[in-house]
Formats: C-alpha cells, structure tokens, sequence
C-alpha cells in the first residue's frame, strides 16, 4: 500500500509482474501498425514500421526528435494519414476514419485548455460537442473531477490553477469521452521534476484502475522506463528495439540502444575466444574482459562490450584472482549527486570510463580523492557483448 495525495492506493506490484500478453501466443493485439510508412515530400518520418500494442498495456514511444514517435501518434489519432500500411484498432481498420469517430483521445504536451472556461466546463467541452444530455454530462463531469482529484477546483480557470492541476484537467478531459486508447504526448513535460516523477506514477495508478491502453510518446528515458509496461525505442523512422524496461536496460540489442538508454561504457576490441557460453574480448582500452553471453561470436571478430556505470566497483586495490575485467586508472573527476557518487576514471590508455557507487551510509572514511590510482573491475554478468 501507498499514500498519494492523502488516499491510500492499492500496490501495482502484483498486477505489473504478471501482466505480459505478449509473451502469451494466444493474446489478440489491440492495436495494429502493419507496415506503416509515412512520407512528407522527400522526407520518411516512419518507415515501413510494424508494431503490437496489447489490450490494458502503459506503452510507451520513446527517441529522440524527429525520430518518428509523434507522427505515429498523430496517425493513430486521425491527424495523420499513413502514406502505406494500415492500423488496425481492436479488429477494425481505421483507414478513413476521421479523428472525431474514432474511439481515442489525446492530451496534449501543451493541455490545450480554454482558458475562458472553468474546470469544469473544460471537462464537458467534449461531451457538449457530442450532444450528451445535460444531466448525463454533469454526473460524468462529476466523476472525472473525483478520478483526478480536483473536485474543489471545478468552478476554477486554468490561470488559478498550477502546472499540475492543469495537467490533470487535461486528463480528465481526455478521460471523460470513454475511449478505448488514451495518447499522450510529452505529457509531463511542463511539470518540474519533483512534480512530474508523483504524477508518474499517478498516470500508473489511474491506467490500472480504469483498465484502458495508453501509448505514450516522450523522449524521457527515466519517465518511459517508469511507467511502461514495454517500450519501443525508436529512431529514424524505426523501431530499433520493443521490450520491458528492464531488458531494455539490461539487454540491449544494439550498441544504438545501450547507448540511447541510461549511461553505460562501451569498450571496442577483438574476440579472443568463445566457448562455453563465454566471450572474451581483447578491448582497445588495454584489458581483457571475459563475459557471460548467449552471442558467440567468432574469435578474430570485431565486437564491442557494454557494462553500466553502476556494474563498475572502484578500489584502490587490484583485484584478487585473474587479471580480468580489471583496469588501472586515475580518478579524473568525481560527481557527488547525493544518493550515489560518479567517478570518471581515466585508463592507462586513455580512455575514460564512468562508473557509480551508491552512497549507502552517512559519512565514508578516508574516501577516495581526485588524482589517486584506483582500480576498476566488474563482473562476467555485469554486461552484454553489442552485436553491432
């Protein structure tokens, strides 16, 4: 259990480990992009992409600019029309559909509020627009305001209210025509970051309480790996990678990913030998590193090796036992960001290499300085052979 905003909320933990419909061969997609590309002039904003998006699943759309997330989002929406391919919602093709007849909505980076009108009436733009009866809307309009907790703001306007609250007038907006799929873009981004990390897990809670599909587009690792249940990296028109958040994290299957994803350090070199389900790598950097890894390349092959800061202990000892996954350097900068410290080491062959420890006491005695010779060394699990 957990207190949000006053209420007690039920944990997610159980509900989120086991849901995984697509890893059950049996479950039936919600939403379809098959083949979808979409071109403005010269320019293939999304190429040739195809993605399963399951019923109830937080997925999110996560790169970097101009890689394409937003324009997939706007075509599911209506605002866009695909150039080929086709999208397919819960069985039935949306090719032709205006964005009004479609059974989604979508909240805005920007919330697009009225701002001439109330809370309220904010909420029951929609409804009105659809001719819902008097009485049904303000019994809706009732319960979102309840759903987000703003039922003290309602005769509000958006200038009175903060970043925050205009942010879930937004949602209850989006909220209260029912759809089958809400889409967000950039949601969070206007919120501060205390802010924005509550209201995080906010979205999580109410997703699983209303039982909907969300898609989410944003370019916030930290946010997508929060509140997705999977999520596709995108870039130039692609997807590169769909998975959990933690295999995204932990098994990146390209350097690409692994790059695009956190911090981590990648050392180049040549594949000395590959048995066992071991690869071992002779790096640039000047050292061995001997890893567990389902990939076996070829000895004499190019290969990279990714491991993230935090798989990365510093001492002022060598290690003990065989000079593996081991490397001298000097302490080059160090960031202390409160919750852990950042070393940047600087190898004997200059490379410089990140790693992290986490500050789990108080006070450290004699703590390691700038300048000093340190050891870093790591794991054969601590990370992944990069198969280009």
């Amino acid at each position: 259990m957990r207190v949000i905003r006053g209420e007690t909320m039920k944990s997610l933990g159980s509900i989120r480990r086991s849901f995984a419909p697509w890893a059950d061969p049996t479950s039936v997609p919600f939403i379809v992009f098959r083949n979808v590309t979409k071109r403005f002039g010269d320019f293939v904003a999304v190429d040739d992409l195809s993605l399963n998006i399951y019923p109830r699943e937080f997925f999110a759309l996560l790169g970097a600019s101009g890689c394409g997330k937003s324009t997939l989002l706007r075509m599911l929406a209506g605002f866009e029309q695909p150039t080929s391919g086709e999208i397919i919602l819960d069985g039935q093709s949306l090719a032709g559909i205006p964005p009004y007849r479609r059974p989604v909505n979508m909240m805005f980076q920007s919330y697009a509020l009225f701002p001439h009108m109330t809370v309220e009436k904010n909420i029951a733009f929609g409804l009105k627009q659809d001719g819902m009866p008097k009485a049904d809307i303000a019994a809706r309009v009732e319960q979102m305001l309840k759903l987000v907790k703003l039922d003290k703001f309602a005769k509000r306007k958006p200038h009175q209210l903060s970043g925050g609250q205009r942010q879930r007038v937004a949602l209850a907006r989006s909220l209260a025509k029912r759809p089958k799929v809400l889409l967000l873009d950039e949601p969070l981004g206007a919120l501060d970051k205390k802010l924005r990390e509550e209201t995080q897990f906010e979205l999580m809670d109410l997703q699983q309480q209303l039982g909907l599909t969300f898609v989410v587009v944003t370019h916030d690792q930290e946010e997508a790996m929060t509140m997705a249940d999977r999520i596709a990296v995108m870039a130039h028109g692609k997807v590169v990678q769909v998975a959990t958040p933690a295999e995204i994290y932990e098994a990146p299957n390209s350097r690409f990913v692994a790059d695009f994803i956190g911090d981590v350090n990648i050392f180049d070199g040549t594949v000395s030998s590959a048995d066992n389900g071991r690869v071992q790598i002779e790096t640039e950097a000047g050292f061995a590193v001997r890893v567990v890894s389902a990939e076996q390349p070829a000895p004499g092959a190019k290969a990279g090796f990714a491991v993230r800061p935090e798989k990365i202990r510093v001492s002022r000892d060598q290690p003990a036992g065989v000079p593996l996954n081991a490397a001298q350097g000097e302490i080059w900068d160090i960031g202390y960001l409160g919750d852990m410290t950042v070393f940047h080491v600087k190898l004997k062959s200059g490379k410089v290499v990140k790693a992290s420890s986490l500050n789990a006491v108080r006070a450290v005695e004699d703590p390691i300085g700038y300048d000093q010779e340190v050891w870093i060394s790591f794991d054969e699990n601590a990370g992944v052979v990069l198969k280009d």
